[in-house]
C-alpha cells in the first residue's frame, strides 16, 4: 500500500475548523513544515501564543484527522507560536529603544537552571554530546568513527544524529530506509556495523529540507531521544549540530548528559567559536570529557611532506589552558573523507590503518575520561 501524498494531507486537514477564525486550518494559513515520507507525516499549526493551551483540542482533531488516511503509520503535529497573525505582514520597521532582554547569558551570569523534568533515558548507561562551536570541523565524520571505534572495543553503542536541519549519519553509516514503529509511539532505529542509529535523515529524502519553527525541532529531537527503542546501551553518542543553539539547551535541559567532546580543527578561528561551546556546556553543568583536533595535520602520499595547513597544536593547547583532557589529533587524510562520503567510515573500511587506530586511541581515551568524570 502506498502512503499519503501532502495534497491528501492538506485534503483532510482543510476539514478541520479553527472556530475562533471561522476557517478551516489550511486556508486560515496554520498549517506549516508539513513533511511527507513513507506514511510518516509531520507538520506544525503556527497560533497565537495567546490561545496555545486552549488549541490542545484542535491540534489532536487534527492529528486524528490525519491518522485516518490510508497509508499513514504515523503523525507529529505540533503548536507552534509566531508573533503575528499567519499570512500578515512584518511591521516595515521596529520600535526605536532599548532592545529586549533576549536572555542571553553575561559574564557572571550563574549556570543555566535545568528544567525539571531532566532525568536519565531507560537503558542507556552513558550519553556523550560531541560537539563544536562551527560547522565544516568534522564533528559528524569524528561522532561516527568514535561511536564505531567503541562498539569494536566491544561497548553497546548509539549514535542519535541531533542536526535536525542538516543530518549527515545516515550517508556516513551506509544506512538507508525508514524506521519502523510497531505500535504507531515507538520508534524501532536502524542499526549498521554494530551500532543503533537514529537521524531525521531517515524521514526526509537525501536533498529535502526541514523547514521548520523551533518548538518542532525540540518535538522532534524528544521523540528521537525518548521515543526510540535504543535498548541497553553503554553509550549513546549524540552528534549536535554546530553552535550553541536550541538543541543543545533542550539535549542538556530534558536528558542526563554526561559528558561533551568539542572537536575543533587548530587555526584560531575555529578555537574561538570552540570555547564558545564550552562556555555554553560549563554553563549547562555538563562536564567536559576533552578536545579533539580535527585535521590536524597533512601527510602527503606521494612524498611524505608533513604540512599544517590549518596549523597545528591549537585545540591541545586550549585544552591545556581550559583544564580539561586533550584526547587526541585526527590527520587531514583523503581516506578519512572519501570512506565516510561512500558509508564505510576508516574504522570498518580500513580498520588496521593508522588513521583508524586514532580513533581507536580516542575511544580509549573517551572511556578513561568518562570513567574518571562519573567516578
Amino acid at each position: 500500500m502506498s502512503g499519503p501524498v501532502k495534497e491528501d494531507v492538506l485534503a483532510a486537514l482543510s476539514g478541520i475548523t479553527d472556530p475562533a477564525k471561522g476557517k478551516d486550518i489550511v486556508s486560515a494559513g496554520m498549517v506549516s513544515g508539513l513533511v511527507v515520507k513513507n506514511g510518516a507525516v509531520g507538520f506544525a499549526l503556527e497560533v497565537d501564543p495567546a490561545r496555545g493551551a486552549a488549541l490542545e483540542p484542535l491540534r489532536k482533531a487534527a492529528e486524528d484527522a490525519v491518522k485516518g488516511l490510508d497509508g499513514v503509520t504515523s503523525v507529529t503535529a505540533v503548536l507552534t507560536a509566531h508573533s503575528t497573525e499567519p499570512g500578515s505582514a512584518a511591521p516595515a520597521s521596529a520600535p526605536k529603544g532599548p532592545p529586549p532582554n533576549l536572555g542571553l547569558a553575561k559574564e557572571g551570569d550563574k549556570p543555566i537552571p535545568t528544567s525539571k523534568d531532566t532525568g536519565p533515558i531507560e537503558g542507556i548507561s552513558r550519553i556523550i554530546a560531541v560537539g563544536s562551536g562551527k560547522g565544516g570541523v568534522g564533528k559528524s565524520t569524528v561522532s561516527a568513527n568514535i561511536a564505531l571505534a567503541l562498539a569494536a572495543q566491544g561497548k553497546k553503542v548509539g549514535l542519535l544524529d541531533a542536526d535536525v536541519y542538516g543530518p549527515s549519519q545516515p550517508r556516513m553509516l551506509g544506512v538507508s530506509g525508514r524506521p519502523s514503529t510497531p505500535d504507531g509511539k515507538t520508534i524501532l532505529p536502524l542499526r549498521n556495523y554494530g551500532v543503533t542509529v537514529m537521524s531525521m535523515g531517515f524521514m526526509l529524502e537525501e536533498d529535502q529540507s526541514v523547514v521548520w519553527r523551533g518548538p518542532m525541532l525540540m518535538s522532534a529531537l524528544q521523540q528521537m531521544l525518548r521515543q526510540v527503542q535504543w535498548g541497553k546501551l553503554d553509550y549513546l553518542i549524540v552528534d549536535l549540530p554546530p553552535g550553541t543553539g536550541d538543541v543543545q539547551l533542550t539535549l542538556s535541559q530534558k536528558t542526563q548528559v554526561d559528558g561533551a567532546v568539542i572537536v575543533s580543527t587548530p587555526q584560531d578561528v575555529a578555537l574561538l567559536d570552540a570555547k564558545k561551546a564550552i562556555d555554553m556546556f560549563t554553563k549547562l553543568k555538563v562536564p567536559l570529557l576533552g578536545m579533539i583536533e580535527n585535521m590536524s595535520t597533512y601527510v602527503c602520499p606521494n612524498c611524505d611532506h608533513e604540512s599544517h595547513i590549518f596549523g597545528h597544536g591549537g585545540a591541545k593547547a586550549e585544552a591545556e589552558k581550559l583544564g580539561i583532557p586533550f584526547l587526541g589529533e585526527i590527520p587531514l587524510d583523503i581516506d578519512i573523507r572519501l570512506s565516510s562520503d561512500g558509508g564505510t567510515p576508516i574504522v570498518v573500511s580500513k580498520p588496521k590503518s593508522p588513521q583508524a587506530a586514532r580513533f581507536r586511541e580516542i575511544a580509549a581515551s573517551l572511556i578513561d575520561a568518562t570513567s574518571a568524570v562519573l567516578a
